[in-house]
């Protein structure tokens, strides 16, 4: 767990030295990501492969490309190989070429929508195609989760959507281990909130990482909501706090009032001047029987 926690916070320096387009550390950073013990499962889970090739694309400097990302990139494309993935074949030499591969090459993850039924491209290096289910449930599912990770996407973008959206589904199929309607429901609200307009924040935290598939599937609605709804959430929750304060601590009990709710006339109420002066007081009313909560002018 140490190392992918590392390499994470790895992968996160790499993405703030792209974005800011600065990248006067980025040697220092690789040689420190060349020294951790790197496996196919922390590749996979951290998609340190998608920062580093992001940055051998952005960065000119000759010493980080040509030197440390394309030895890193190369390095882990041996681990693919050795883990069932075919390599590629070399119609004019048997040895490995020590050459640099030609410009455009890239090691990127891979379009489900482009390579169905195969796991590696022979013009291309990726990471394993998603597995398929052969649930039309599921397959569904997938599909509609990968379309709300696409919302607002760029061109320019590489983020591997399916396979993102394969891994999310997977972890709520194996919480409730079918496709009735609490799995459907879990589906459903991470869809609703990963294409929210205005929480964009959500989506690029499960892209780069920052949140990963495990956690997304079993997040509330109170953890995905943008800062603005928590905001708003927090200040209605302290207004139902004060109105009921107001109801039970300095209120009136009377039996004048009926609650609408258990019909019963043990009510304890309070009056507020809520609007300007020449306007009513606003009644604040609490039933001691049922709890019910109510208010009018």
């Amino acid at each position: 767990m140490g190392t992918e926690e590392d390499v994470l916070r790895i992968g996160r320096k790499l993405d703030k030295l792209i974005a800011k387009n600065s990248f006067e550390n980025a040697l220092d950073i690789l040689k420190s990501l060349k020294e951790l013990p790197m496996t196919l499962d922390i590749l996979q889970k951290t998609r340190i492969g998608m920062s580093v090739n992001n940055l051998r694309k952005s960065s000119n400097s000759e010493e980080v490309n040509a030197s440390l990302a394309k030895s890193l990139i190369k390095s882990w494309k041996k681990l693919l190989n050795q883990n069932g993935a075919p390599k590629r074949s070399d119609s004019t030499s048997s040895e490995p070429s020590e050459k640099s591969p030609p410009e455009g090459t890239k090691l990127q993850r891979q379009d489900s929508s482009s390579t169905a039924g195969s796991s590696f491209s022979s013009s291309q290096d990726s990471f394993p195609a998603v597995t398929k289910t052969h649930d039309s449930v599921r397959e569904k599912c997938r599909e509609m989760l990968a379309n709300a990770l696409k919302t607002d996407a760029k061109p320019e973008d590489d983020f591997n959507y399916e396979f993102t959206a394969a891994r999310i589904e997977e972890c709520i199929f194996q919480e409730f281990k079918n496709t009735e309607m609490k799995y459907k429901t879990r589906v459903r609200s991470r869809i609703a909130n990963l294409k929210d307009a205005k929480n964009p924040g959500l989506r690029e935290k499960v892209l780069h990482g920052d949140v990963s598939a495990e956690k997304m599937a079993k997040m509330t609605a109170e953890e995905m909501a943008s800062p603005e709804m928590k905001e708003l959430r927090q200040s209605l929750t302290k207004e139902a706090i004060r109105d009921a304060q107001m109801a039970t601590t300095g209120g009136t009990q009377t039996d004048l009032l009926k609650c609408g709710k258990c019909k019963k006339r043990n009510v304890t109420y309070n009056q507020v001047q809520t609007r300007s002066a020449d306007e009513p007081m606003t009644t604040f009313c609490y039933c001691n029987e049922c709890g019910n909560r109510w208010k009018f002018c």
